[in-house]
């Protein structure tokens, strides 16, 4: 998905001058219902300079184990967890954990100390209690040095303070397990790869605009069986289900006219998964650069363009924070393939109110495909919002 990388650049201008302190760990976004975040993620990404970091430009292959680790000669990258899991007696979850990295420079700092770095770390944390119609997210910061955070490749470990995702062994990076926990509400869960990796957009060149650069390397794990237990409002539950890992680094800003996106991830009962974003411009327009991919039972992508998706928004939410308006309710079509899907949110009030503001959560699918109905689970990110 594009631009989630500018989620970490504005709050690294936020909070730059404070990393001598070494770790951020801010409340947790369900507590208090008041507005928390000043910043716009599109804004804040538009012509950062790049002078000196590594580009993407062109497709390349992945390589295991070393693409699931860091690539601090980019200036940003992300680990992204989202799945829908289901307790006892069938009571529906959902969960997100994701860690950003970003480069604050080209080359590591010059003075020697357990301190010295130049790299920041964010980390997410979200569990939607369906059944209780409760969402609560959470947010750490902290500098990579002195074992605050950081990131390997091998053995597989990415982790802001106690928040991690880990993995490896004799026959790769898999399992993985993503241990997180706050305010009472924790998550230790196991996931397999499940489906091979697919590469996004042009073998992983995921383009985001007509400049040289402005493009991101991406692949996806796109239905990961998922197992562990889950702590909510007390209760510590067995649960299991499905799991999409986005895996995305960069260096390039998002264009000047580009305001926000909308990014849908589904995972289909007739065995497919169904990945697409679109780019919303400042005027309203249609931005080319929109694309997605389907992914069929066996692992097979078909790359998906903006001539090939059709997204109507058929509700919206208005946030308790402030009025502001999100999309809240789709009918996502793809016609060469006889797609036509209603999504649903599994609940309404699944805002992120953390130094950013942006709408993220679970959804319920149901449609039909080619002659057959289908239903299934996903996850919707909506950024640029009133003032995310």
């Amino acid at each position: 998905m594009t631009g989630r990388a500018g989620l970490l650049w504005a709050l690294v201008a936020v909070f730059l001058g404070a990393l001598a302190w070494g770790v951020f760990h801010l409340a947790p976004g369900g507590e208090a219902k008041t507005v928390r975040a000043t910043l716009s993620a599109a804004a804040a990404i538009s012509g950062n300079d790049t002078v000196g970091f590594a580009r993407a430009t062109e497709p390349r292959p992945f390589v295991e184990p070393d693409d699931h680790g860091p690539h601090p000669e980019f200036r940003t990258e992300w680990w992204y967890f989202t799945g829908n899991l289901t307790g006892s007696g069938g009571r529906p979850f959902a969960y997100q954990l994701t860690f950003f990295r970003s480069s604050l420079s080209p080359d590591p700092p010059a003075r020697e100390s357990e301190w010295s770095t130049n790299q920041v770390w964010m980390a997410h944390f979200a569990i939607t209690d369906v059944e209780g119609n409760e969402h609560r997210s959470w947010e750490k910061f902290a500098r990579g040095a002195a074992g605050l955070a950081g990131g390997e490749a091998e053995p597989f470990r990415v982790w802001v303070e106690g928040w991690s995702a880990t993995g490896g062994n004799a026959e790769g990076v898999f399992p993985l397990r993503l241990l997180a926990r706050d305010d009472g509400w924790e998550l230790d869960l196991s996931l397999d790869s499940g489906k091979p990796r697919v590469a996004q957009g042009e073998a992983g060149l995921s383009r985001k605009g007509p400049e040289p650069g402005n493009a991101s390397y991406y692949f996806s794990y796109t239905r990961m069986p998922t197992r562990g237990w889950m702590r909510v409002g007390g209760d510590r539950l067995a649960v299991d289900g499905e799991s999409w890992l986005d895996r995305e680094w960069s260096t390039s800003a998002l264009g000047s006219r580009q305001v926000g996106w909308d990014w849908f991830s589904l995972q289909l009962s007739d065995g497919r998964e169904l990945m697409y974003f679109e780019l919303r411009r400042d005027d309203g327009s249609r931005e080319p650069f929109n694309q997605g991919s389907l992914v069929d039972r066996d692992g097979r992508l078909r790359p998906l363009g903006p001539g090939d998706v059709s997204v109507e928004v058929t509700g919206s939410w208005t946030s308790p924070l402030d009025g502001t308006r999100y999309p809240s309710g789709w009918r996502l079509r793809v016609p060469a393939e006889g797609i036509d899907l209603a999504l649903t949110p599994r609940i309404p009030d699944q805002e992120m109110n953390l130094s950013f503001r942006y709408w993220e959560g679970a959804v319920k699918v149901r449609g039909v495909g080619g002659d057959r109905p289908i239903e299934g689970v996903g996850f919707v990110e909506l950024t640029g919002y009133g003032g995310g």
